[in-house]
């Protein structure tokens, strides 16, 4: 369905604090809050992974009612060594996330992730169900092969233009491996290789993120600083499956169906297609699935925007979730 009524997103904001959280001997972890500091608290889950948080993804929470907290996960954004694989998982982004919800005294939060911040929200909920409040999704993406593989090749017959320039980096002779082929060069030893590569791969992606063309993000995704963090981290996870079992994601499903869930969906989104959404609907027949009509799959999309910013409204106007926290 698309949104009836445009729900705007709210003003830009500044956190009031933020701080660098070290994990290991290796990472550090750049987080933030914004907003209400006595309010619902809601974690906001990055995509990627490796893409990192912007100032723009406050927005999508009423600032007067949300604790609004941002991390950039490991290897991404902020977070030192940027576009760093090692001691890089998803259990150890789970335990990041704890440790950060521990470190800021909360006790629950709403859990809010679009594309791959989808996988680590889905995720972090399976672990921890206990932890989260609920869970607003977009651009559902479940890190199995044929998502994979479809992300490798699939996108192609509807970026065609773009699928050439991801192809044009690997000789005809190593492309029967397109995802091995790529990480020899994102993980080479030589810094100029491996950031062609990366730019090579994030754009590529930043190409196919909307209904129509965006020249200004497919730049923004081009950036060495960005595009080191996408390229390098979304191969990393490719190569090894999320470090998750086989459809480990829906299979653990039963284990957070009780909460309250919102998804939404772009319907031509080509990265993550909507197929996605739907098998994950089926297995939860409980989560709210939204299709908005004329989005692809970028969180920015108008249709998309506006139903996040709905589906965190409804959640502040829940009766329960209201008296939770004092509302």
């Amino acid at each position: 369905m698309t949104t009836e009524a445009p729900h705007l997103p709210y003003p830009p904001i500044e956190p009031h604090r933020h701080g660098m959280l070290a994990l290991d001997e290796l990472h550090t972890m750049y987080w933030e809050e914004s907003g209400n500091p006595q309010g619902a608290p809601v974690l906001f889950l990055h995509g990627g992974p490796g893409s990192g948080t912007a100032p723009r993804q406050r927005q999508f929470f009423d600032p007067a009612h949300y604790r609004i907290v941002l991390f950039d996960q490991r290897g991404a954004g902020k977070s030192t060594p940027l576009g760093e694989t090692r001691n890089n998982t998803t259990a150890l982004l789970i335990e990041d996330i704890e440790r950060l919800r521990t470190v800021l005294g909360i006790e629950q939060w709403l859990v809010f992730g679009g594309s791959w911040g989808s996988t680590l929200a889905l995720a972090y909920g399976e672990a921890h169900p206990a932890r989260c409040l609920g869970f607003i999704l977009r651009g559902i993406f479940l890190c199995t092969p044929t998502e994979i593989e479809w992300f490798l090749h699939g996108m192609g017959h509807f970026f065609p233009q773009a699928y050439a320039k991801f192809l044009a980096l690997i000789p005809p002779e190593e492309r029967a491996d397109l995802l091995e082929a790529y990480c020899k060069r994102l993980f080479s030893d030589d810094p100029q290789v491996s950031a062609e590569a990366a730019r090579c791969w994030s754009g590529y992606e930043g190409s196919c993120l909307y209904l129509l063309p965006h020249p200004d993000e497919q730049q923004r995704f081009e950036d060495p600083q960005v595009a080191i963090g996408v390229g390098r981290l979304e191969a990393h996870y490719f190569r090894h499956q999320g470090f998750m079992e086989p459809d480990q994601l829906v299979r653990n499903v039963e284990r957070i169906r009780q909460l309250p869930a919102i998804i939404v969906q772009g319907r031509y989104d080509v990265i993550c297609p909507p197929a996605t959404a739907w098998r994950l609907h089926q297995a939860w027949p409980e989560a709210r699935l939204q299709i908005i009509e004329d989005a692809g799959h970028a969180a920015f999309e108008p249709g998309i925007e506006a139903a996040l910013v709905e589906a965190c409204n409804r959640f502040r106007d829940h009766g329960r979730f209201r008296r939770r926290h004092g509302a």
